[in-house]
């Protein structure tokens, strides 16, 4: 099994807790190739890192990536994203060319089932594998020529065939294809995936890669949202609420904030404890906003309607101020 992370020096706490989650749950793999993208770690928080991953004796390889922005032909606007959620686009350049296969992981996820499974399942035909993210707003699919019937996907865990992404070097065609959208896209890297693949990726389990905000919401007003998400099931959706195999902290409630409360953030801090961040105090100055959004999580249940009529004003929102950007930088 090989699994590839991107991680800058902001995110390597996250990544600890992530990365012995991996190993806590799946001794029995014999080859476990662990890679991590490093685009800004530290020299001494990179040895911390090794060392982790040899009390759970498994070897970690950092790739030095810290020159993202020489790969694009000029600086890309990010927006709320750090620069380094496209180191994405260059799995099949960086990897090294033994790996045919690699399971992509966020650094916001957490392991709690062997991964073993998924990860010798079949593509059929398709080049990857991603969850549905039935809760993405139509005015994204539209910018990026995807129906509001069809499946949008989340890109925080890929399973991709390695070999065939260089065969047709796909992260060339990505970098081109994200270049045409960049005025309108909102979401980057995963817009790209999704635009571009578009009929190319299969749907995983959404047990393996449950966004945490999904516990609010029922499965009727997500397949009404996203008819796409009825191919999943309302069985399916219920088994990755109840026991998911990965989760994903996406939404603003994250667990390593003071105030924020996540039914799966018991998960976390369990591993936290198992990682040399153990004593790292919980990110503050938050409190207030992370009880309006708990208030707006628990409404969901009873007025989903409503939750997407303030994501969908948000989009809207940011969209707009993309686009000013955009022509401010342009006139400039």
């Amino acid at each position: 099994m090989n699994v590839v992370y991107v991680s800058n020096e902001a995110y390597a706490q996250h990544f600890a807790v992530s990365f012995a989650s991996l190993c806590d749950c799946n001794p029995d793999e014999e080859e476990l190739g662990i890679y991590l993208l490093d685009t800004g770690i530290l020299p001494e928080t990179a040895e911390k890192l090794k060392e982790l991953a040899a009390d759970f004796g498994r070897v970690l390889t950092l790739i030095p990536c810290r020159n993202l922005e020489e790969r694009f032909p000029e600086r890309p606007d990010t927006g709320r994203f750090d620069l380094s959620t496209l180191g994405r686009f260059f799995l099949g350049e960086l990897l090294p060319e033994d790996v045919k296969r690699v399971l992509y992981l966020d650094c916001d996820t957490v392991v709690q089932k062997s991964l073993h499974r998924m990860y010798k399942s079949e593509l059929g035909g398709k080049l990857l594998a991603m969850a549905e993210e039935p809760s993405i707003y139509h005015e994204v699919k539209a910018y990026l020529g995807i129906l509001p019937e069809e499946p949008y996907f989340n890109a925080g865990v890929m399973l991709v065939d390695l070999a065939r992404w260089r065969d047709e070097e796909i992260g060339k065609q990505l970098l081109a294809y994200y270049t045409e959208i960049a005025p309108h896209c909102l979401f980057q890297d995963q817009d790209a995936i999704n635009g571009l693949l578009r009929g190319r990726i299969a749907a995983l389990h959404p047990k393996y890669n449950f966004i945490t905000n999904y516990y609010y919401f029922s499965y009727a007003a997500l397949e009404v949202f996203s008819p796409a998400y009825r191919k999943i099931g309302e069985r399916r959706f219920r088994t990755a609420k109840r026991s998911p195999a990965i989760v994903h902290y996406a939404g603003d409630e994250r667990p390593w904030r003071q105030g924020a409360y996540n039914p799966y953030g018991r998960a976390y801090v369990t591993y936290l404890a198992r990682t040399p961040y153990r004593a790292a105090k919980p990110e503050g100055g938050k409190r207030g906003y992370l009880f309006c959004y708990h208030l707006m999580n628990l409404m969901t249940r009873f007025f989903p309607s409503f939750r997407f009529a303030l994501g969908r004003r948000y989009v809207r929102k940011s969209a707009e101020e993309r686009r000013r950007k955009m022509r401010e930088a342009t006139h400039a």
